[in-house]
């Protein structure tokens, strides 16, 4: 009987209980679900993360990738598939329209597979104008014989720059995942900003680098015709601010909201072109600063002359220099690597174009960042101009001169420039 009288009394002091505590014990129980849901999926984005990430340095080589990269043309594929375009962001150019042109012709691009376009495209496509708007500003509605030599439908290069754009992505998602994501200036101190028409152009010697800074110069006002711009005057007038001249906030702001420009080369022609203009024509501070310490450690019994003067560098000499990891003399900005000189793994470039259409893709820019209808960038060769430019034929011939393991090196080191920009091998032995 005493323990029923006991048991009645606990019931009643239960049901005396108030309503907020019952409340409170199921939203503390409710939240103690929740923090274990919430660990589990912590746990499940490290494990995902860690598997994603390779390590690198800032010059990582060809040596430090996976086995399977290194299988004999199987990165350029891959570095290809599974593409998808996606539209520009408000960012970047609004109106970039979609077609199935695939690669730019005479870039040696590799083929990127079957584009992937919407049927809301293919209607663009069909019935919007051909006038596009940039930092506020009008670009020229031409059609497309105005400006593009070969007669290519401008939708079609457009679609080529967003694959540019989008592989860049994906490669250094692929391999440059693990660097840190603070801009610096020393990452931006090879870009040009040209503030009316809101451009930053990163500049990569031996690829136009001189004839885009006198557009850069004509559309600053400091000049009314490009052609009229010496050499000296483009390189050492200081007429064009470098984004690293700006404070924080300055560089900060220009990089949110101007059109980002890239143009770049074939890595080794552009090396090339680099060794034929710096060391085979008249150039005492590269011959100084360079060559002498290059004949020093790499030639053989030098003459006193050649020492003195640092006169001659052969291309085998140069090549050694190049691979060399105790270089006598440090590296130069005429053949650094593209990605190290412009970081486009941390500087999302809306613009990527190449050397080798030139002129199709610059006038194209500037037709969309608003620039005056009759700016076209030169194409005049200001310095040894009776040289020939440096072609895929006079590469071959330059590399004639050194062995298949020296080839084979040479493209190790410029080997992320050929995945990240889309070239295809310049030699066949290469693996």
């Amino acid at each position: 009987m005493k323990w029923r009288m006991a048991l009645d009394s606990l019931r009643g002091r239960r049901r005396r209980l108030p309503c907020s505590f019952w409340f409170l014990l199921l939203f503390a129980a409710g939240g103690v679900l929740l923090f274990i849901q919430q660990q589990d999926a912590s746990e499940m984005v490290r494990q995902q993360g860690h598997g994603m990430k390779l390590a690198g340095t800032v010059h990582q080589s060809r040596e430090t990738f996976s086995s399977q990269d290194k299988e004999r043309g199987k990165s350029d594929q891959e570095a290809a598939d599974g593409v998808l375009l996606s539209p520009i962001s408000p960012m970047q150019f609004p109106h970039f329209w979609k077609s199935k042109q695939l690669a730019t012709p005479g870039s040696r691009e590799q083929d990127m597979g079957s584009p992937r376009v919407s049927k809301r495209h293919r209607k663009l496509l069909k019935t919007s104008p051909p006038v596009q708007h940039v930092n506020g500003r009008n670009a020229s509605s031409s059609s497309p014989s105005a400006w593009s030599s070969s007669g290519r439908s401008w939708r079609n290069l457009s679609l080529v720059l967003e694959r540019r754009r989008q592989l860049m992505k994906k490669m250094c998602a692929k391999y440059k995942s693990s660097i840190s994501r603070t801009i610096t200036r020393h990452h931006v101190k090879n870009i040009y900003v040209e503030d009316k028409y809101k451009l930053l152009y990163c500049q990569v010697p031996k690829a136009g680098c001189s004839n885009w800074k006198r557009t850069l110069m004509v559309l600053a006002g400091q000049a009314s015709d490009a052609r009229s711009i010496n050499h000296d005057a483009v390189h050492y007038g200081n007429h064009l601010k470098t984004l690293d001249s700006f404070d924080r906030q300055g560089i900060t702001r220009r990089l949110g909201t101007y059109t980002k420009v890239l143009f770049v080369r074939e890595p080794l022609e552009r090396m090339v072109s680099a060794y034929r203009d710096k060391f085979e024509n008249p150039n005492n501070y590269y011959h100084s600063l360079f060559g002498k310490p290059i004949i020093s450690k790499y030639r053989v019994n030098a003459s006193r002359a050649a020492l003195d003067s640092g006169n001659g560098v052969t291309f085998q000499e140069f090549v050694h220099y190049l691979l060399d990891v105790h270089r006598p003399v440090g590296m130069d900005i005429h053949w650094e690597a593209a990605n190290q000189l412009c970081n486009p793994c941390l500087i999302d470039y809306d613009f990527i174009g190449k050397f080798e259409n030139m002129d199709d893709e610059s006038n194209l820019l500037l037709r969309l960042a608003g620039a005056p209808g009759n700016l076209t960038l030169p194409s005049f060769k200001d310095r040894n101009p009776a040289d020939k430019r440096t072609s895929s034929q006079i590469t071959q011939k330059y590399f004639a001169q050194v062995g298949a393991l020296e080839r084979q090196r040479v493209y190790d080191f410029y080997y992320m420039d050929y995945l990240m920009f889309n070239y295809s091998k310049p030699f066949q032995d290469l693996y």
